[in-house]
């Protein structure tokens, strides 16, 4: 690109010099000395002008080329700075999460390893359960103690005096304890209003889930007697019961007794399932509060039970808690829930044993009532010959 640059502007100075040159005269002879002098003038000067052009645009050039030179190698130099710092950003965010990651992993272990307060709450409202069962087994058999000896007209018990004996008996009880309105009235007791008839309602038995005192299990346990046996018959005793007929009596008797023991104990079990038997934990009054019932010291094991059912069907603060629950707790939960219903499946299971049994005993009886003749034949006599 110099060089045509150059050419040109020698051609630019020579036309000068030639077109600028005075017109010779005719006389004048073509070429001379002196002609030839200034053309070699012209020539020297033109190529010193071209020298000097030629260096001043080589100096420009080096001076662009410098400048670019260190221009790109800036340009370098901040790209290189901004991939160096660009590295540290990334670094720095890397190990920031992280750490974010891992301490969000960390807490997750430990939440998962650390029993929630809703699991403490059921493992004590679990062991106030089982610990009601085992108390609830023992009224049971207190109470069957007592039933089956006066079933069985035992001495010390109404009916081994007789059944009129065993008759007033229960009628005294009656009135002593539940005098109605139309009794008291007659004279026969004062009227109790607070206890009016409680022998003869079934709210006496089931209608509250834990009875309120000795009070509450003496109106279930008189229920249940007016239920099943209000009247005991009366013993056999002497030579009644040593004679032949006296003992075909007394199998007889055997039998009933029998029937009458499984339905006082179906019902013993009934009372005693909702007899007082474990004091109950903050949660579970907490929850009584919450059903809008009055709160107690103590309750039954039905009543225990039913609280914690309650409680998992419809408390807001367990609901709520299960929400946030992270999966192991939520697992543990799950499995506590299964582990409850297995318990209620083996209360179910006894209930249908009780069920069976009964159902044998009804069937017994039928079967021996149709086996009865529907009239009696005379037995014949042999004369003797």
């Amino acid at each position: 690109m110099r060089r045509p640059l150059l050419a040109t502007t020698a051609g630019i100075l020579l036309g000068g010099v030639l077109f600028n040159a005075a017109p010779a005269f005719a006389e004048w002879p073509t070429f001379d000395a002196i002609t030839h002098f200034l053309l070699t003038q012209a020539q020297t000067a033109i190529t010193n002008s071209i020298s000097k052009l030629e260096d001043k645009f080589t100096n420009i050039g080096s001076l662009l080329s410098d400048k670019l030179t260190d221009g790109f190698t800036q340009t370098a130099n901040y790209a290189k700075a901004s991939v160096g710092a660009m590295e540290q950003i990334t670094d720095a965010s890397n190990t920031a999460m992280a750490t974010y990651q891992r301490d969000l992993r960390n807490a997750a272990l430990r939440d998962e390893h650390t029993l929630s307060p809703q699991a403490c709450a059921a493992l004590n409202m679990g062991q106030a359960i089982t610990v009601s069962a085992g108390q609830s087994w023992r009224v049971r058999s207190a109470i069957g103690q007592i039933t089956d000896r006066r079933g069985e007209a035992g001495p010390g018990t109404p009916a081994y005096a007789g059944q009129g004996q065993a008759a007033a008996a229960i009628t005294q009880l009656h009135l002593s304890r539940y005098c109605s309105q139309n009794e008291a009235g007659a004279g026969l007791c004062t009227l109790n209003a607070a206890r009016e008839n409680l022998d003869q309602r079934a709210s006496s038995l089931m209608g509250v889930p834990a009875y309120a005192g000795q009070d509450g299990v003496d109106a279930a346990n008189d229920y249940a007697t007016n239920l099943v046996q209000p009247i005991v018959p009366a013993a056999s005793r002497g030579d009644a019961l040593t004679s032949v007929a006296g003992q075909d009596a007394e199998a007889r008797r055997r039998g009933y007794n029998a029937r009458m023991s499984l339905a006082r104990d179906v019902m013993n079990d009934l009372i005693a399932s909702r007899t007082e038997s474990v004091t109950l934990t903050p949660e579970q009054k907490q929850q009584q509060a919450d059903q809008g019932l009055t709160q107690t010291e103590k309750s039954s094991w039905f009543g225990a039970l039913e609280l914690e059912v309650n409680r998992r069907a419809g408390n807001v603060a367990y609901a709520a808690a299960l929400q946030g629950m992270p999966q192991a707790t939520l697992m543990r939960e799950l499995i506590t829930v299964q582990a409850m219903g297995n318990y209620i499946g083996l209360a179910q299971l006894k209930v249908a044993q009780q069920d069976v049994a009964v159902n044998a005993a009804r069937l017994a009886l039928m079967s021996e009532t149709d086996r009865r003749p529907a009239a009696s034949m005379p037995s014949p006599q042999m004369a003797s010959q």
